[in-house]
């Protein structure tokens, strides 16, 4: 019989689980706490401050709303992540499917490439992928940066469904051509379905791609405050002398809206084991 763990160790797994949510939320609530203080302090003078809001003005937000194109920002990033988001999904689901299923010349060398590709940083081909926008007449543009950061993403989110589309099995697939479907219909009509845990990891990676990016964004988009993307717009509010940390602290807090709202949506399909029990014997 499994002896059960003493109370005394599960009430120390429960601390240590406790203290490091805490510290990992602490930034995202230090963040809180600076949007509201008056002026640009980033810090609270007393301790309390710190972890309390102890003084509090709405504002920042409205300086960020208002005297400053922040939706205008927002919208820029909200087109570029979500179309990035859909090509992501669009391409890397038809190649890691083919990857999985199909038995074609290259398919090992491909893969390997790709392996090799992910080990250098995406920053390295920033050049590179500037000369190639220019001369496609795409630099400076939004579907520019939406081509650059669907390259970078690919890697990953192909072999990311690509190691999901293995754990299916092919039985069901192939119950399914007894029925009349062809490649086409069970990639859509039972791959798909069974791989949404993967497909939300891919939704997730590819807005996320073309959300929080600063390199790409502020290089291949040089543009005027109403063409520029959030992160490289946020980072402008600084100058020389200053930076208005409370101003900065408030549009960091909106930031995130989008992207907990995206995962809030997507977490429901964070499950396992739906192909548990498909196919027996």
């Amino acid at each position: 019989m499994k002896r059960r763990p003493a109370p005394i160790y599960i009430v120390l797994q429960y601390v240590i689980l406790i203290a490091a949510a805490l510290f990992a939320f602490y930034p995202i609530w230090f963040a809180i706490l600076a949007s509201g203080r008056l002026g640009s302090r980033l810090y609270s003078l007393n301790l309390p401050g710190m972890f309390l809001p102890t003084e509090w003005t709405w504002e920042n937000y409205r300086v960020m709303l208002l005297d400053k194109p922040f939706l205008t920002w927002l919208k820029n990033s909200i087109i570029v992540a979500t179309i990035t988001m859909g090509s992501s999904m669009l391409i890397a689901t038809s190649a890691a499917f083919a990857f999985s299923r199909f038995k074609f010349k290259g398919r090992e060398v491909g893969l390997i490439f790709f392996l090799a590709l992910q080990a250098f940083p995406g920053v390295l081909a920033l050049v590179p992928v500037a000369q190639l926008l220019t001369s496609l007449g795409l630099y400076g543009s939004k579907l520019g940066l939406v081509f650059a950061y669907t390259t970078g993403t690919l890697i990953f989110c192909t072999w990311n469904l690509k190691g999901y589309f293995d754990t299916i099995p092919i039985d069901l697939e192939e119950a399914g051509m007894i029925d009349g479907c062809g490649p086409v219909q069970s990639f859509l009509l039972i791959a798909l379905p069974l791989a949404r845990p993967a497909l939300a990891v891919t939704a997730l990676f590819g807005f996320l791609a073309g959300w929080g990016d600063f390199i790409f964004a502020s290089v291949l988009v040089p543009a005027p405050d109403s063409a520029k993307m959030l992160v490289p717009a946020l980072m402008g509010l600084a100058n020389s002398m200053s930076m208005p940390w409370g101003y900065f602290a408030a549009g960091a807090v909106m930031v995130i809206i989008p992207v907990a709202a995206l995962f809030l949506y997507l977490q429901r399909f964070f499950e396992a084991g739906l192909t548990m029990g498909g196919v027996k014997g």
